[in-house]
């Protein structure tokens, strides 16, 4: 069974940085991109940064480079470097990847449980 792990996540004043971590666990034969969402109070789940399998990052405009995406692939992991945080960056963090389980089988979406991140004023 797959799992997705994600820890980091803590309190910390407006300004600090974060880093946040996320590391597959159980048997995978490829695991393609992989991912950050976040999710505040009252809001719907958004993205955050994204990278493929390859390395190619992408990310949300609201980041404007305060936020490093980063994977180690022979670690099965993602990370979530967030610099200067504010307020508004406060939410429940959630891993994402496709992962392929099997030789035969196509890429699924799996999901962590979620870390939290509260950044106060």
């Amino acid at each position: 069974q797959v799992q997705l792990v994600e820890s980091g996540g803590g309190l910390v004043q407006a300004g600090g940085s974060l880093r946040l971590s996320c590391a597959i666990s159980g048997s995978t034969f490829s695991v393609n991109g992989m991912g950050w969402y976040r999710q505040a109070p009252g809001k719907q789940r958004e993205l955050v940064a994204s990278m493929t399998a390859s390395g190619r990052p992408a990310y949300a405009d609201f980041v404007k480079g305060r936020f490093t995406i980063s994977r180690d692939n022979a670690k099965r992991s993602v990370y979530l470097q967030m610099n200067s945080l504010n307020p508004e960056d406060t939410a429940v963090y959630y891993c994402n990847a496709d992962i392929v389980t099997s030789y035969y089988g196509g890429y699924e979406n799996y999901w962590g449980q979620g870390t939290q991140v509260t950044v106060s004023s």
